[in-house]
């Protein structure tokens, strides 16, 4: 199947319910579902129990899973007490020092810890993770602490859609802290899934929500419409991955009228896809060649096994007299660009793409707002984004289905975790909207080729086999696929 990882190109795949630990320096985080505790320099965060398939917290988990009674507040409420104004603050009159120029210091300490009470108090799960990546963003670790404390109790792999994303979105903050993020998505050395397995985790993703096949379906579309009349067909896919979304479009145009026309895929891979697959692009000719020719379509391969940050003309193996098609299915966003640093390989990619003269090219990305945000708006849109994802997996998959974590785990987790706690060059899920991939495309030549009312009908009969939630829009000829009218995935075409 298809490498339907949300996070593609990682070295080594990572689940963040393992039972092993990273050293950073002199930092260590333990990520294992029964370890206790985050140590940072100079500073002992007690995290709390972990969270695990089997255990929601040790108690029935609720956004009101803060204190299990009133008697706990109340002791919680006196640590504070002790922490901020002293062992003495039985005593302590708040009013008697008014006066005093030590009023301002002590008053503001006192509005702090009364807001972060009354939150506390709340239980709001979402209010307690923004106001914890805030706290991070202005290095209160006092504040830090004690939301962190409380979140662990809160979220759990095992629960609600927001407990779910909520585990992961802590972790992506314990990560931030310990300045670990990078090595947590890139180097971790923890349980892999075997490549069958991850194959296996993605394919269930791919089946559950129609988010994949909406991108791949719409993007095939443009492609057949476009290559209508052409007799040699010749497509570049800068991430074939699995080569999946070639079936349907082989199927296709092997059935159009006046015959079949000649097929030129050249694929190029990635590092997420070479795993899962277990082993090289030749699995994918392979698979390819043999749907061709039991088709009587006339077929080549051509395997390019180097990262899009590589790829060059030379590369291509262009050929005179194709008509070229160019497809860029959730890949770019994973490009660098000129806020990264001085390769830009995300515009590089676009003019190269414009020098081939393609009859059609096609982007399909997740509309999100992740490249240059700066962290805490970021951290509130990696929220509102993967909530509606979660939710939407929630309702095709059990809360008890065994495979439902290890789906959002080791397809959706480590995005998230380095969304949050990655900046820089090792960040590299750098997700934008389709207002900004206008923008670059328009720069960089390329005229809006606006999808047909005819792929818009496909898209609308496949959505009937799922949720009544899920909701499609088309704007200016761009195609938006949403979940209870956020949209999550966009898909649209381009000419020169």
């Amino acid at each position: 199947m298809e490498s339907y990882c949300w996070p593609p190109k990682l070295e080594q795949y990572c689940t963040l319910d393992t039972s092993s630990g990273m050293q950073n320096s002199s930092s260590t985080a333990s990520f294992s579902p029964n370890g206790s505790s985050v140590s940072l320099p100079n500073q002992s965060y007690l995290m709390g129990r972990r969270h695990s398939p089997d255990d929601t917290c040790g108690s029935p988990v609720s956004d009101s899973c803060v204190t299990d009674n009133e008697q706990d507040l109340s002791h919680m409420i006196r640590q504070l007490e002790t922490a901020m104004l002293g062992t003495d603050s039985e005593n302590f009159d708040i009013h008697s020092i008014t006066g005093s120029g030590r009023s301002t210091g002590v008053s503001i300490e006192s509005e702090r810890w009364k807001y972060m009470m009354e939150m506390i108090a709340r239980g709001d799960l979402r209010e307690l993770l923004c106001a914890c990546a805030k706290a991070i963003e202005n290095k209160d670790m006092y504040m830090t602490d004690c939301l962190m404390t409380q979140l662990r109790q809160m979220v759990s792999v095992s629960g609600e859609p927001k407990q779910r994303l909520g585990a992961y979105m802590l972790e992506g903050l314990v990560a931030r802290l310990a300045s670990s993020g990078s090595s947590i998505y890139k180097a971790l050395r923890c349980k892999e899934p075997a490549s069958a397995e991850l194959l296996s985790y993605m394919h269930i993703l791919y089946e559950i929500c129609p988010y994949f096949k909406f991108g791949y379906m719409s993007a095939n579309g443009a492609i057949a419409e476009a290559m209508k009349d052409e007799s040699r067909i010749h497509i570049i896919d800068f991430q074939i991955a699995q080569g999946s979304q070639w079936l349907t479009l082989i199927h296709a145009l092997a059935a159009r009228p006046g015959g079949p026309p000649s097929i030129r895929i050249t694929g190029i891979d990635d590092s997420t896809s070479s795993y899962a697959r277990g082993g090289g692009l030749e699995i994918v000719g392979q698979r390819l060649s043999k749907l061709a020719e039991s088709c009587k379509v006339p077929f080549e391969f051509h395997a390019a096994a180097i990262s899009g940050t590589e790829v060059q003309l030379e590369d291509l193996g262009i050929q005179p007299g194709e008509a070229i098609a160019v497809n860029f299915a959730m890949m770019l966003h994973h490009m660098p660009d000129e806020s990264v640093g001085t390769q830009n390989h995300r515009d590089r990619l676009l003019r190269l793409a414009k020098g081939l003269s393609p009859k059609v090219v096609t982007l399909v990305e997740q509309e999100a707002n992740t490249n240059t945000a700066p962290f805490v708006p970021r951290f509130l849109e990696t929220m509102n984004h993967y909530l509606a994802v979660f939710e939407s997996i929630d309702v095709s998959l059990p809360r008890d289905h065994k495979e439902r974590i290890n789906v959002e785990q080791h397809c959706l987790a480590r995005e998230i975790v380095n969304i949050i706690a990655c900046e820089g060059p090792e960040r590299v899920e750098r997700h934008e909207l389709l207002g900004k991939w206008r923008s670059r495309f328009i720069m960089a030549g390329f005229k809006p080729h606006p999808l047909s009312s005819v792929v818009n009908s496909t898209i609308k009969t496949l959505l009937q086999s799922y949720c009544d939630k899920y909701t499609l829009e088309d704007r200016d000829g761009v195609l938006y696929l949403g979940w209870m009218n956020r949209a999550i995935v966009a898909s649209c075409a381009w000419r020169c």
